[in-house]
């Protein structure tokens, strides 16, 4: 048979659907025919010719004849058709009888009864938690299909998976969840503290922080685990807010040391702790370092301690310099005062000294002792002596060394107008040169009527000759040199000159420390 064949030849489904569906064209087009043969009239017998077959094949005309053939004609009409399709290739030739494609339809899924079938997947069960159904059938159903159930978890439980779920028909819920319990992360440890939970991780613990010993909590101080599985507030910290405990020495007073209007002070460093972890990070000192020098009154020295938490405390003492002092000295007539260190502490020193052309009578120096009593005794200060009975021009001018400086004026004649002319201006500015300690020494003519004299005291002949030779002063000219206290040619002049210029010059070259003091304290009694 022309199926049997099919059968066997077909390779794939499209193939077998392509078969079949010209099996069914050809199957409804030999329906086809048998409908036209029986409702065609009987053919008219043929005629006979040379060769053709025996008269008795007319008798086959008759009705009942053409009922027999009928069957004979079907097969051989649906071989016809059947043989257009070719064995094992999938194809049809172009003489095929139809066009029309035919899609091949799923059979029917078997209709479910729900009377027979009340629980059709399995009963939902969750641990910790409950799932509200809601069925086709009614509320007794809760696994029927078509079934719908919404999950939820017990307090303290998060459902994973699917919120909700439905009963399929492959007998399987749409999805899976569970519960699972919620736990919070694991609190850290706190730095110099520690806490303390009721039900560790789980929902509604409570965890409890404190400190240790001389720290205090700074922010939340209880934290619970929510249902979100996050803790509540935030982390506190332990912070050490207690200042450290300090001690400062005790206060002292000390005595200056002689000679000086300081005393050197010594004191142990304080004592400092910290209350929390004994760990302190500076101690700062405001005044003096322990061993220095401090000056006469009253001293504040301050030490503030600060702990690792940057608290601070502070201490303080103080420190008393007392200066023992003598009665002030006052100073000689035409004279004056040269004393160390304040002038009349424990140890200092004065020195009486007189002005140009006076000399000191008595103790030269006295010292101010613990007792507060100076030692010695006031001395004078008297006109200056000059001898000029001596033998040589360096014993007189020994005298004046350290003491005075000299003006040596030399002058051919009494009767030179150069001389005449000094002299003159200097005897108008005698307060002048006594402020700056000048003497003056005049030269004058020539041999054998030569004077020289130092104010009122004559020289001999041999001293002139002498201070000529030493000091290069011709007779000739009129002729001017300076000495100062050392005794060192200092400036000459061949004409007159005025004091002012002669001061100028002594002041700025000339004076001694102890002379500038001495002007810039008392000014120019001259002016």
């Amino acid at each position: 048979m022309p199926f049997e064949c099919l059968g066997q030849a077909a390779e794939g489904r499209s193939r077998f659907t392509q078969q079949r569906q010209h099996s069914q064209a050809g199957a409804r087009a030999g329906e086809q025919r048998r409908r036209e043969l029986r409702s065609a009239p009987s053919p008219a017998p043929s005629r006979r010719g040379s060769g053709s077959p025996p008269s008795s094949t007319v008798g086959l005309s008759g009705p009942g004849m053409a009922q027999e053939a009928a069957p004979v004609l079907l097969v051989f009409l649906t071989r016809l058709v059947s043989a257009t399709w070719h064995e094992g290739s999938g194809y049809y030739t172009a003489e095929s009888h139809t066009n029309e494609v035919y899609v091949e339809e799923a059979p029917p899924e078997p209709a479910l009864d729900y009377r027979r079938v009340p629980q059709w997947c399995a009963t939902l069960n969750i641990y910790r938690g409950e799932a509200t159904c809601y069925s086709p059938r009614g509320g007794n159903y809760r696994s029927s299909l078509g079934t719908r159930c919404e999950l939820s978890c017990a307090r303290g439980y998060r459902l994973v998976g699917r919120s909700a779920v439905q009963c399929l028909p492959s007998r399987h819920w749409s999805g899976m969840a569970y519960c699972r319990q919620i736990r919070c992360h694991v609190l850290p440890a706190v730095l110099r503290g520690s806490y303390v939970c009721s039900a560790g991780v789980q929902m509604d613990s409570r965890c409890d922080y404190t400190c240790l010993p001389g720290y205090q909590l700074e922010g939340d101080q209880s934290r619970t685990c929510m249902e979100d599985g996050r803790w509540s507030g935030s982390e506190p910290i332990c912070v050490d807010v207690e200042p450290p405990k300090i001690r400062c020495p005790e206060s002292r007073e000390r005595i200056a040391e002689p000679g000086k209007l300081t005393a050197t002070v010594y004191w142990d460093p304080p004592r400092v702790k910290d209350s929390a972890d004994g760990i302190i990070k500076r101690v700062t000192l405001r005044g003096p370092e322990p061993g220095s020098e401090f000056p006469e009154g009253e001293h504040v020295i301050r030490y503030t301690a600060y702990d690792q938490a940057y608290n601070r405390a502070s201490c303080k003492f103080r420190i008393r310099v007392q200066v023992r002092r003598c009665p002030v000295l006052k100073p000689p007539q035409h004279g004056y005062l040269s004393c160390t260190s304040d002038g009349n502490n424990y140890g200092a020193t004065c020195e009486y000294l007189c002005d140009g052309g006076y000399e000191r009578q008595g103790t030269s120096l006295r010292v101010c002792q613990s007792t507060q009593q100076w030692t010695g005794s006031h001395p004078l200060c008297a006109p200056m002596q000059i001898n000029t009975a001596v033998n040589s021009a360096a014993s007189l001018l020994d005298q004046f060394y350290e003491k005075r400086r000299l003006l040596v004026i030399s002058a051919p004649d009494p009767a030179n107008r150069y001389y005449k002319m000094q002299i003159s201006m200097l005897q108008q500015a005698t307060c002048g040169l006594d402020l700056r300690h000048v003497t003056i020494i005049e030269l004058v003519g020539q041999p054998p009527h030569e004077v020289g004299r130092i104010r009122e005291h004559q020289l001999s002949v041999g001293i002139i000759e002498e201070l000529r030779q030493f000091l290069h002063l011709t007779r000739s000219h009129f002729n001017v040199v300076l000495l100062d206290k050392a005794g060192t040619d200092r400036e000459r002049y061949i004409l007159p000159t005025s004091p002012d210029e002669l001061f100028d010059f002594i002041d700025t070259y000339l004076l001694s420390e102890q002379e500038a003091v001495q002007r810039a304290q008392h000014g120019d009694p001259c002016d």
